[in-house]
């Protein structure tokens, strides 16, 4: 499986010229941790991240060194930290150099590449253009099976996947989506939390009426 199979495709996004106020917003009412940073054209130049906000003057948390330690730092170091701390655009406080991965990168990779870079989520891109993300999340649920194997079976498990990811988005009674949704060897794997007995019922049946699913395999946590 590869980066296409399992990448949330609906991102929230910022403009470098996005007010912090208003991103720190975004990341609280999507519940996410990070957003990655678009320029006019639709550009991957950055991500905002919790760490870029851990240290804000608004709430007292901004870095102060004594005397002596200061004037050992670097300006450039220093200039930077005043940015993060004080910054009212987006682009003044995001992490610049951004990692990123293609649709096309193993599953295996992006695990490695998590521990590795010891980050929470890395952007997918086409052409420098943001196509999805891919969190530590998303791999939960499908590295046990992936990691360090060809999978035959990956194109018809991709059109399972697309298929239900779709018949799901027409479904006015359920939130359920793509990082609770994936698909191996033909089985589909539905994990997370499902707010009622009968959205859990309806899911099993929605994913069991795709065609070429040969399981469904029930991970969900129900939170009735």
């Amino acid at each position: 499986m590869r980066a296409i199979d399992v990448m949330v495709r609906d991102v929230v996004t910022v403009r470098p010229d996005t007010d912090v106020a208003d991103a720190i917003k975004l990341l609280a009412e999507h519940d996410v941790s990070a957003l990655p940073v678009l320029d006019k054209d639709g550009n991957l130049v950055g991500v905002l991240s919790e760490a870029d906000l851990i240290h804000r003057a608004e709430i007292g948390t901004e870095k102060h060194r004594p005397w002596w330690q200061e004037a050992m730092t670097g300006a450039t170091t220093l200039a930077g930290e005043f940015a993060k701390s004080h910054g009212k655009k987006v682009g003044e406080v995001m992490t610049t150099g951004v990692i990123s991965v293609t649709e096309e990168t193993p599953l295996s990779e992006i695990a490695a590449l998590f521990e590795r870079k010891r980050i929470k989520r890395v952007p997918v891109v086409n052409d420098s253009k943001l196509v999805g993300i891919v969190s530590r999340a998303n791999l939960i649920q499908a590295l046990a099976s992936v990691v360090g194997r060809i999978d035959q079976n990956d194109e018809t498990d991709r059109q399972i996947r697309l298929q239900l990811l779709s018949r799901l988005k027409d479904q006015k009674w359920t939130g359920f989506g793509e990082r609770n949704v994936t698909v191996s060897n033909r089985v589909v794997h539905l994990w997370g939390l499902v707010g009622s007995k009968e959205e859990h019922k309806a899911l099993l049946a929605l994913a069991e009426g795709v065609p070429g699913v040969a399981l469904v395999s029930d991970e969900m946590i129900p939170a009735y």
